[in-house]
């Protein structure tokens, strides 16, 4: 028997059972993670919301498994084959996988070749022949000829018996996790070019001729490769070593050892060789033993290895897809949490040439104050008459930035910001160029239509990126996260996978950060925890109607908002300049009380403590706990007295594009260059440089020491200091380096190529090496490494 789902998820997450217990007895009420992870933590031991977030999706794993066990042992006792050795055998599957290949046996399945040869009496011979090779098969099937029982000759029978056989191989549990897990530990994944495909699928060209060991086959390959094959480009087939013509290509990472069993005892390779050791079929020289070992191979080439391949296939494919999901998240997370420019008026800019630039000036709380569309580019070049308008424009609204986009005629209006600032420095105003990811969804919207509805779609846009200079978040919440577009292949997951991760992401941000209930959108309130889309109508059509709360009780009065709710939600809803100075932090007012004996024993008022460092500092925590309140949440309270509402974004800072830098063409290896990272993914971090083409820095070229994941150097949002290494006009790719101090060397094109495809390029072999880039090259490559 099987422990507990609460201790088997305590093991995992290194905790007391008592902890994840009483976790789960918080979701099972109701309870949001942010809410139990940062008000519950008497309660859980302190887990955080990653632990949580981990705890909640094995426990949906465990109780799914928990009820096909039941379904399970229910069937197999139906059918009056529930042995008290299978009953333990099923009690005891940690895994859905074991216990289906338990079940397997016993699942009703439509009518097989092997029930039909079992109807026609076939069953002895095909035991009796394992049994005891040295039976003559031939002759034994003699035997078994029944005309009225379908089998016509010798053949017939035999042929039934394999099948009988065929079926027993595969329908074993042990011998099917034992050739799962050699699979998945030599087996080498071949994609080759389908013929006639080369110039439609030149994008895969990394793919055409490829190997590689599945176990070692990070994210980003995988659902390359995956995409080639559903796009119809690549032939994908999982191998076994000695299968291969030739050994793995050094430069896909060194494939796999063959395995000792290839070729023992007549079989013709090492999974065959287990399934005949695994039921004692070896070849030595007796009547049946050819017999049963090409029944082996049958067995393997028809039935388990197909079956086997495709389950391998579709857990690369799970494991890349949770592996780009997280890579997505951890992306999404990074850029919501970047700093915001804070309550600041501002000017946005949606570049564009012929239809205009689009501009918006948004107030410091994100009110739309004033539009405009100036045509400062091609083709009327109206340069003047912009900067007049822009000027007007920041001197009635005293803006004090410029947002502009980082699409199409980006670095043109850049140019067009910094001519303003050059000349009218009195303005004082600061000039950053913003990620637009998304925007245009946003404009186009619903949420956009009702926000704006007598607002062009175009300079909808331009107040997007007007107010995600000021708060990213506020901002990003109002778009799907999926198209803000900083994953790896988020379109070949599970959108439902994605939907979900993201969602998660997106929640923990907004409760981490807080919330001005007074200011907030609907989509941003609907992320507070607690809360739904509906409510947050609700909220915000009482605070139309009945102006801004003044405190946090007054949330009572809003519609279908009960007590519940109030509890999962009131700590992450600020109200600043309200009645009680406690609600503008993230004090629950459940913990006032607490608040209420602190201040009565310093003999301060609220207003006096709150900010009061070196007070709040010298207290004891213990002295204030009780039944109810321990000392993680009085730790908590003291610290949020000291900086109360505290953000936990970092300080607001732009990076500065090179001026004259503005084209790939422009570009030059040795050039130093400012710009902000706008991706991270497994194989390195892409950055911004103002080129209207990201560059990437391989992982290799983040630090000058060895880093395993791109993130312990950098995150989405960061400005970053870049060395260009190679730029690839005709794929448009740049290669840049972070390791300022290096020297840069020529490259040739397939060293360049190999760099901007997130590999670092295999070290140069004694052979001669060709220099010229193109098909002839890299065939020419292939054969020297061969």
């Amino acid at each position: 028997m099987l422990p507990p789902i609460e201790s088997r998820i305590a093991e995992e997450l290194g905790t007391a059972p008592a902890q994840v217990k009483a976790a789960v007895a918080l979701l099972d009420e109701g309870a949001t993670v942010p809410f139990i992870a940062r008000y519950r933590k008497e309660a859980t031991g302190g887990l955080d919301d990653t632990q949580l977030r981990h705890l909640a999706e094995r426990l949906g794993y465990l109780r799914e498994l928990e009820e096909r066990r039941a379904a399970v042992l229910a069937s197999v006792s139906e059918q009056g084959k529930l042995t008290p050795e299978l009953k333990a055998e099923l009690m005891q599957a940690e895994t859905k996988q074991r216990l289906e290949d338990l079940y397997l046996p016993y699942k009703p399945k439509r009518r097989t070749k092997a029930q039909i040869a079992r109807e026609a009496g076939l069953a002895p011979l095909a035991e009796a022949l394992l049994a005891d090779p040295s039976l003559q098969p031939e002759a034994e099937a003699e035997r078994f000829i029944d005309l009225e029982k379908g089998v016509a000759d010798v053949k017939a029978a035999l042929d039934g018996a394999r099948q009988i056989l065929m079926e027993r191989f595969g329908e074993d549990a042990d011998l099917l996790g034992r050739l799962r897990q050699h699979l998945a530990e030599h087996g080498v994944l071949v994609s080759r070019l389908v013929e006639g495909k080369a110039e439609a699928g030149a994008k895969f060209r990394d793919y055409f001729e490829y190997d590689e060991a599945w176990k070692q086959i990070p994210s980003h390959r995988a659902l390359a490769l995956f995409r080639g094959r559903n796009e119809g480009v690549l032939r994908l087939e999982l191998k076994l070593p000695e299968e291969l013509p030739l050994p793995p290509s050094p430069a896909s990472g060194g494939g796999a050892a063959p395995s000792p069993l290839a070729g023992r005892d007549g079989v013709g390779n090492s999974c065959e060789g287990m399934i005949a050791g695994h039921f004692g079929i070896r070849d030595q020289g007796r009547p049946g033993d050819r017999w049963l070992l090409d029944t082996v191979r049958w067995a393997w080439r028809v039935k388990l290895g197909l079956s086997l391949e495709l389950e391998l296939m579709n857990q690369l494919f799970e494991r890349a897809e949770l592996e780009a999901i997280r890579v997505f998240a951890q992306n999404l997370k990074d850029l919501l949490l970047a700093a915001p420019a804070g309550p600041r008026a501002v000017i946005g800019l949606d570049p564009g040439l012929r239809t205009g630039v689009k501009v918006a000036v948004v107030d410091r709380t994100g009110k739309l104050l004033d539009t405009a569309t100036i045509y400062p580019h091609e083709p009327r070049r109206d340069w003047d008459g912009a900067l007049h308008t822009l000027a007007l424009l920041a001197k009635k609204h005293n803006a004090e930035l410029i947002s502009i986009g980082n699409g199409t005629a980006s670095r043109e209006t850049d140019k067009l910001a910094a001519d303003l600032i050059r000349r009218q420095p009195e303005l004082k105003l600061t000039k950053v160029v913003v990620s637009e990811a998304g925007a245009s969804v946003y404009s186009a919207s619903e949420l956009a239509a009702r926000e704006f509805p007598q607002l062009d779609v175009s300079l909808r846009g331009a107040v997007s990126i007007a107010r995600r200079l000021q708060d990213p978040l506020a901002e990003l919440v109002k778009i799907e996260p999926k198209a803000i577009g900083v994953g790896q292949y988020q379109h070949d997951v599970s959108q439902v996978k994605l939907a979900q991760s993201l969602d998660a992401v997106v929640e923990d941000c907004v409760n981490a950060v807080g919330v001005d209930v007074n200011t907030a959108s609907v989509p941003l309130l609907a992320q507070v925890s607690g809360l739904n889309a509906t409510l947050a109508s609700n909220i915000v059509a009482h605070r139309d109607a009945h102006g801004p709360f003044a405190n946090r009780e007054a949330l009572k009065a809003v519609p279908r908002l009960g007590p519940k709710t109030f509890e999962q939600a009131a700590g992450f809803l600020r109200i600043a300049d309200g009645d009680n100075p406690l609600d503008a932090s993230a004090v629950h007012p459940e913990s006032y009380p607490v608040v209420e004996r602190i201040l009565a024993d310093v003999k301060r008022g609220v207003k006096e403590l709150i900010g009061d460092a070196a007070t709040l500092k010298r207290l004891d925590p213990a002295r204030y706990t009780d039944d109810q309140f321990g000392l993680p949440t009085v730790r908590d309270i003291l610290k949020e007295l000291e900086k109360p509402g505290r953000d936990p974004r970092p300080e607001f800072k732009t990076a500065s594009f090179r001026d004259g830098v503005e084209d790939l063409k422009d570009l030059q290896p040795g050039m130093q260059l400012e710009g902000v990272v706008t991706n991270v993914t497994n194989f390195g971090a892409f950055v911004d440089i103002g080129v209207h083409q990201d560059g990437l820095v391989h992982v290799s070229a983040l630090a000058d020491r060895f880093v395993k994941d791109p993130r312990e150097v950098v995150k989405a949002g960061d400005v970053v200091r870049v060395k260009v290494v190679e730029v690839d006009l005709a794929r448009k790719r740049i290669a840049l380096t972070m390791r300022l101090g290096d020297a840069i060397e020529k490259k040739t094109d397939t060293a360049a190529a190999a760099q901007s495809r997130g590999r670092a390029p295999a070290k140069p072999k004694p052979q001669p090496q060709p220099q010229a880039g193109g098909a002839m090259a890299d065939a020419l490559a292939r054969a020297l490494r061969r």
